[in-house]
Parts: C-alpha cells; sequence; structure tokens
C-alpha cells in the first residue's frame, strides 16, 4: 500500500489590525468628493432673486429661464401669489456669473408675442415657451427684489441716444414704440407715456437714437405726426402726412422751426418740450410780446374761426383768440366783439428785433393812438371762395370816420370798417331803399290809362279808318294796273306816242333847214325864194 502524500502543515497567521480600517477608506473618500461637491456647488451657485408680476401668465417653476443677451442666466425655482394676492412672486436662482448685473435699475419683463407700436416681438416664444427677458442697468447698488416689467422696454440700456420728456393735452394715436420722424426719417420712439396727477394732460418720453439726437437743440419743437393730417384753412384745404407708417399706428415729428434766430444748443437728456397738434401749429412764431385787442364787428362773421390769422399787407402779424357776443342794451342792438391777439415783434426786422424791446416804438399806447388817428382799421375779409373762411385785416383808411381808443376797457378795442361784403351789402340796400321810394304804383296806373286809351283808338282805325284805307288801295291799284297796260310797249297809245314822236323829229328837221338857208339869204323874207342859177 502506497504512503499518502505529505502535505504542509497550516500555520495560522495572525490578523492585521489595519486592514478593517483599509475598508472604510472608501466611503471617507465618498464622503470627501460630495463635500467637495457640495462646497464647491455653494461657492459656485449665484443669488436667488424674486420678480413680482401683475400676472403669472407664461411663468412655470422649474422650467421659464431668466435669459440675457438669448444666452441662460437663471431659472425660476418657485411662483406663488403675494401675501395680498394682487401680485405673483418668482423666485428664481440666477447664475454666480450674473451676480453684478443684479444693479438697483436692472429689469426684467416675461418675453410673450406682442403687437405693439407697429411692431411685432416674442414670435420664437410660440414654438419655445415664454422667457423671462433681463437687461443690465447702469446703476452699482446691487439688488435682489425687483418689479417687473409688463412691456419690453422699447430700447435696451447703454444704447447711444437721449430721451426726452414731452407735455401734451391728449395721446393722439400714439402708444409705446411709435416712430419718432426727423425730416420723414425715423430716429427714435416713444418709450413710455402716462397721464398727469391733475388729469390736465400727458406726459410722454421719447428716445432719440444717435447721432440724431444732435439735432434736438433747445428751440426743436415736437408734433403729433399721426394718420392723415388734414385741416381746413384760410387758403383752403391742406392734407399733410410723415409717413405710411405714420399713417397707420401714428407717430411723431420733430424739427427746427425755419427762418428763426433762437437757441441752437443741443437739447440735453429729460428736456421737456411741448408737443404740438399738427406741424403748421409747431412751426409758428412764438413770440414774446403779445398785445390783446377787441374787434367789434356788426356784420356777420360766419367763417372766421380761433386761430384766423390777422393780416396786415399779407404779413400775419397775430390771430384770433376769441370771439363773443355782446349786447347794447342803450342803443338796442347786438354786436360781435372779437378778442385778438397782435405781435409787435412782427411789425420790425428780424435784424432790429431788439432796438425796442421788440416793438417799432416804444411808447404802445401813443403809437397806436398815432396809427388809429391816421385810419388803421380792421375789416374782415374771405380768404377761399372755396371754404368761405374769413381772415381780419389790418391797414390804414384815409377816408374812414375818426374813431379813438377807449384804454379804460381791458383789452382795449380797436375800431373797425364794414367789410367788402357788408360795403356790398350796404350799396345794395341803399339802392333798393332808392328804388323803393320811385312811385311804381301811380307809374303803373299811368300807364295802364295810357293803354287803354291807345286801344281806343287802336280799335277806332281799325273800325272807321281801315275799310276806307283798303277802298283807297284798292281804286290806287286798279289805276296802276290800267297805266301798265298802257304803257305797255304794243299798245295803241304807244304806237301813236311813237308816230307823233317821228313826226315832230321830222318837222324839227325842216325847221332846222329853214333856220339855215334864211342865215344865208335873208333877202328871201323879202323878195321870196329864188330858183338857184346856173
Amino acid at each position: 500500500m502506497s504512503r499518502p502524500p505529505d502535505f504542509p502543515e497550516a500555520v495560522a497567521a495572525p490578523r492585521s489590525r489595519w486592514r478593517v480600517q483599509l475598508v472604510w477608506l472608501v466611503p471617507l473618500v465618498a464622503i470627501l468628493i460630495g463635500g467637495w461637491l457640495a462646497v464647491q456647488s455653494i461657492l459656485e451657485k449665484g443669488p436667488t432673486i424674486t420678480i413680482s408680476f401683475d400676472s403669472g401668465e407664461g411663468l412655470e417653476a422649474g422650467k421659464t429661464k431668466i435669459k440675457f443677451k438669448n444666452v441662460d442666466i437663471g431659472v425660476i425655482k418657485k411662483v406663488v401669489l403675494s401675501p395680498d394676492h394682487k401680485r405673483v412672486i418668482a423666485s428664481a436662482d440666477v447664475n454666480r456669473d450674473a451676480t453684478n448685473m443684479l444693479v438697483d435699475d436692472t429689469r426684467f419683463w416675461v418675453v410673450r408675442p406682442r403687437i405693439s407700436g407697429g411692431t411685432v416681438s416674442g414670435i420664437g416664444t410660440l414654438l419655445s415657451g415664454s422667457f423671462i427677458g433681463m437687461d443690465i442697468g447702469t446703476k452699482s447698488d446691487s439688488r435682489r427684489d425687483f418689479v417687473g416689467l409688463e412691456s419690453p422696454p422699447v430700447f435696451a440700456a447703454g444704447v447711444p441716444g437721449r430721451e426726452f420728456v414731452l407735455k401734451s393735452e391728449n395721446m393722439g394715436s400714439l402708444d409705446i414704440g411709435s416712430p419718432v420722424f426727423f425730416r420723414r426719417l425715423q430716429v427714435g420712439q416713444v418709450t413710455s407715456y402716462a397721464l398727469d396727477p391733475d388729469g390736465a394732460g400727458m406726459t410722454l418720453h421719447v428716445f432719440v437714437n444717435a447721432p440724431y439726437d444732435k439735432y434736438v437743440s433747445n428751440n426743436t419743437r415736437f408734433w403729433h405726426a399721426s394718420g392723415v393730417d388734414v385741416t381746413l384753412e384760410t387758403a383752403g384745404v391742406k392734407i399733410n402726412t410723415e409717413s405710411l407708417v405714420s399713417i397707420l399706428i401714428g407717430g411723431l415729428a420733430f424739427q427746427d422751426p425755419p427762418d428763426e434766430v433762437a437757441d441752437k444748443t443741443e437739447a440735453g437728456a429729460q428736456h421737456q418740450f411741448a408737443l404740438f397738434n399738427d406741424r403748421g401749429e409747431a412751426m409758428k412764431r412764438h413770440d414774446n410780446i403779445v398785445d390783446t385787442y377787441v374787434l367789434n364787428f356788426k356784420e356777420s362773421v360766419r367763417g372766421l374761426t380761433v386761430g384766423a390769422p390777422i393780416d396786415f399787407r399779407g404779413i400775419v402779424v397775430g390771430e384770433v383768440a376769441a370771439i363773443y357776443t355782446r349786447y347794447d342794451p342803450v342803443k338796442k342792438e347786438f354786436s360781435i366783439p372779437v378778442e385778438v391777439r397782435i405781435y409787435p415783434e412782427r411789425f420790425t426786422s428780424r435784424f432790429q428785433s431788439g432796438a425796442n424791446g421788440g416793438r417799432v416804438e416804444p411808447d404802445r399806447k401813443a403809437f397806436t393812438e398815432y396809427l388809429v388817428d391816421h385810419g388803421f382799421r380792421a375789416q374782415l375779409k374771405t380768404a377761399s371762395l372755396l371754404t368761405g373762411q374769413l381772415f381780419v385785416a389790418v391797414d390804414f383808411f384815409p377816408a374812414a370816420a375818426k374813431a379813438t381808443v377807449d384804454w379804460s376797457r381791458s383789452p382795449p378795442e380797436l375800431p373797425t370798417v364794414p367789410g367788402n361784403l357788408q360795403g356790398l351789402q350796404d350799396s345794395i340796400t341803399s339802392l333798393v331803399a332808392k328804388l323803393n321810394k320811385i312811385p311804381f304804383e301811380s307809374i303803373g296806373n299811368d300807364l295802364h290809362q295810357t293803354l287803354s286809351e291807345a286801344d281806343g283808338l287802336l280799335k277806332t282805325l281799325n273800325t272807321q279808318v281801315a275799310p276806307e284805307a283798303r277802298a283807297t288801295l284798292a281804286a290806287a291799284h286798279d289805276a296802276l294796273v290800267s297805266a301798265n297796260s298802257t304803257l305797255r310797249p304794243d299798245s295803241a297809245l304807244a304806237q301813236s306816242t311813237a308816230d307823233t314822236m317821228r313826226e315832230l323829229s321830222r318837222t324839227a328837221a325842216s325847221f332846222r333847214a329853214l333856220a339855215d338857208y334864211l342865215e344865208r339869204h335873208p333877202e328871201a323874207l323879202l323878195r321870196g325864194k329864188t330858183e338857184d342859177q346856173k
């Protein structure tokens, strides 16, 4: 039998005390890695901000992004109602890199499809969904609580240009984003508007892009260029528009007044301007001196409107301010007092406007009385037969009745003369009065009597004279017929007359022969005719 192999004897090895500790290194390393990641996440995490909106439309927690220049910089984490339930509070985590962008005037708004001011925006959100847009402010103070805009800003912060303030009586057809034109070129837009606290007007903010903002001076005029401007003026119907865009969505325009020496200094940001209703009103000369008078007319002022010009030999020197009616209890008659504004500076040359403070003569009362004493009067005239518009013309009428200015009244009253139409009407009235003095009734009665007598005479002629006249005419006709038949060449009387004439002719020839013979032989009267000797 074979001997089994020898196996080495097992020797028990002692357990190492470090073996258990090495096993626990794995979770320890995991914990360290997790802690490092957590710390790094905390260090890299940006601030949490809150944005309040009027509505939560388009906001979804965990989905709605915050974007700046179409780059994600944060996400909405929670959307809740405000404690008073009037607004929506959206909490958002913003990337750490965008921390320095969260300053006091940073703006946020919900980007969704919009049509405003003739522009369409946010069309891409129809597929991708709404997101929150962001515009970096320019201030240095940091902020974490913001109030979101209900509409996107018209221009981003940092865009070169200047913003100006306009004061207007009404909005017209303007809206945020409505264009601003300069010489029919779009150079800016309306950024915001608000009703004044007293409700008496509107305040608008417009932004003019560079380099066009340099054309806005302290004397620039802004006006509504909305739609088609149709005005009925003394010169006729006037139609004006800025562009096709302004016809559809409205707009503004600005320009410096032409041919006017004024301040051309560039206007600073937030400079306030008046917004006029149309270009004509904006381009009117704005005078520093205004004299108010009253013109009392006793004729119809139909066609005369407030704003109608006061014309002096073709130059507009004022305008109609108001039209009233007046009753004189003493004379028992009505009149039409028209209040007018006269601009004395327009009577002087633009190069001499500062000679006497803008006046031709420094003493207003003395100069006005001098003009009135030399026939200075106001008169209504027709500016257009098409529209029937009237205007007030002032000029010298030497033949006008003497008049004075009553300075005790406020405003003083200037004398007037009847207009051309009124003068024509007075002439016609005078002619009618003279015609009324003619006794047409008695003349008519006399004429009727005369015609009656003439009719009786005609009847007498017809019944008595006419038959005898007809008989006489018939006898005369018969005599003419008889004479005609007697005088015909083939009548007996004509033949006898011809024979007689021939005999007379022969007798005359014999007498001529006898006269010739006696002339040659006068002795033949005594001795008779003798025979010729051979």
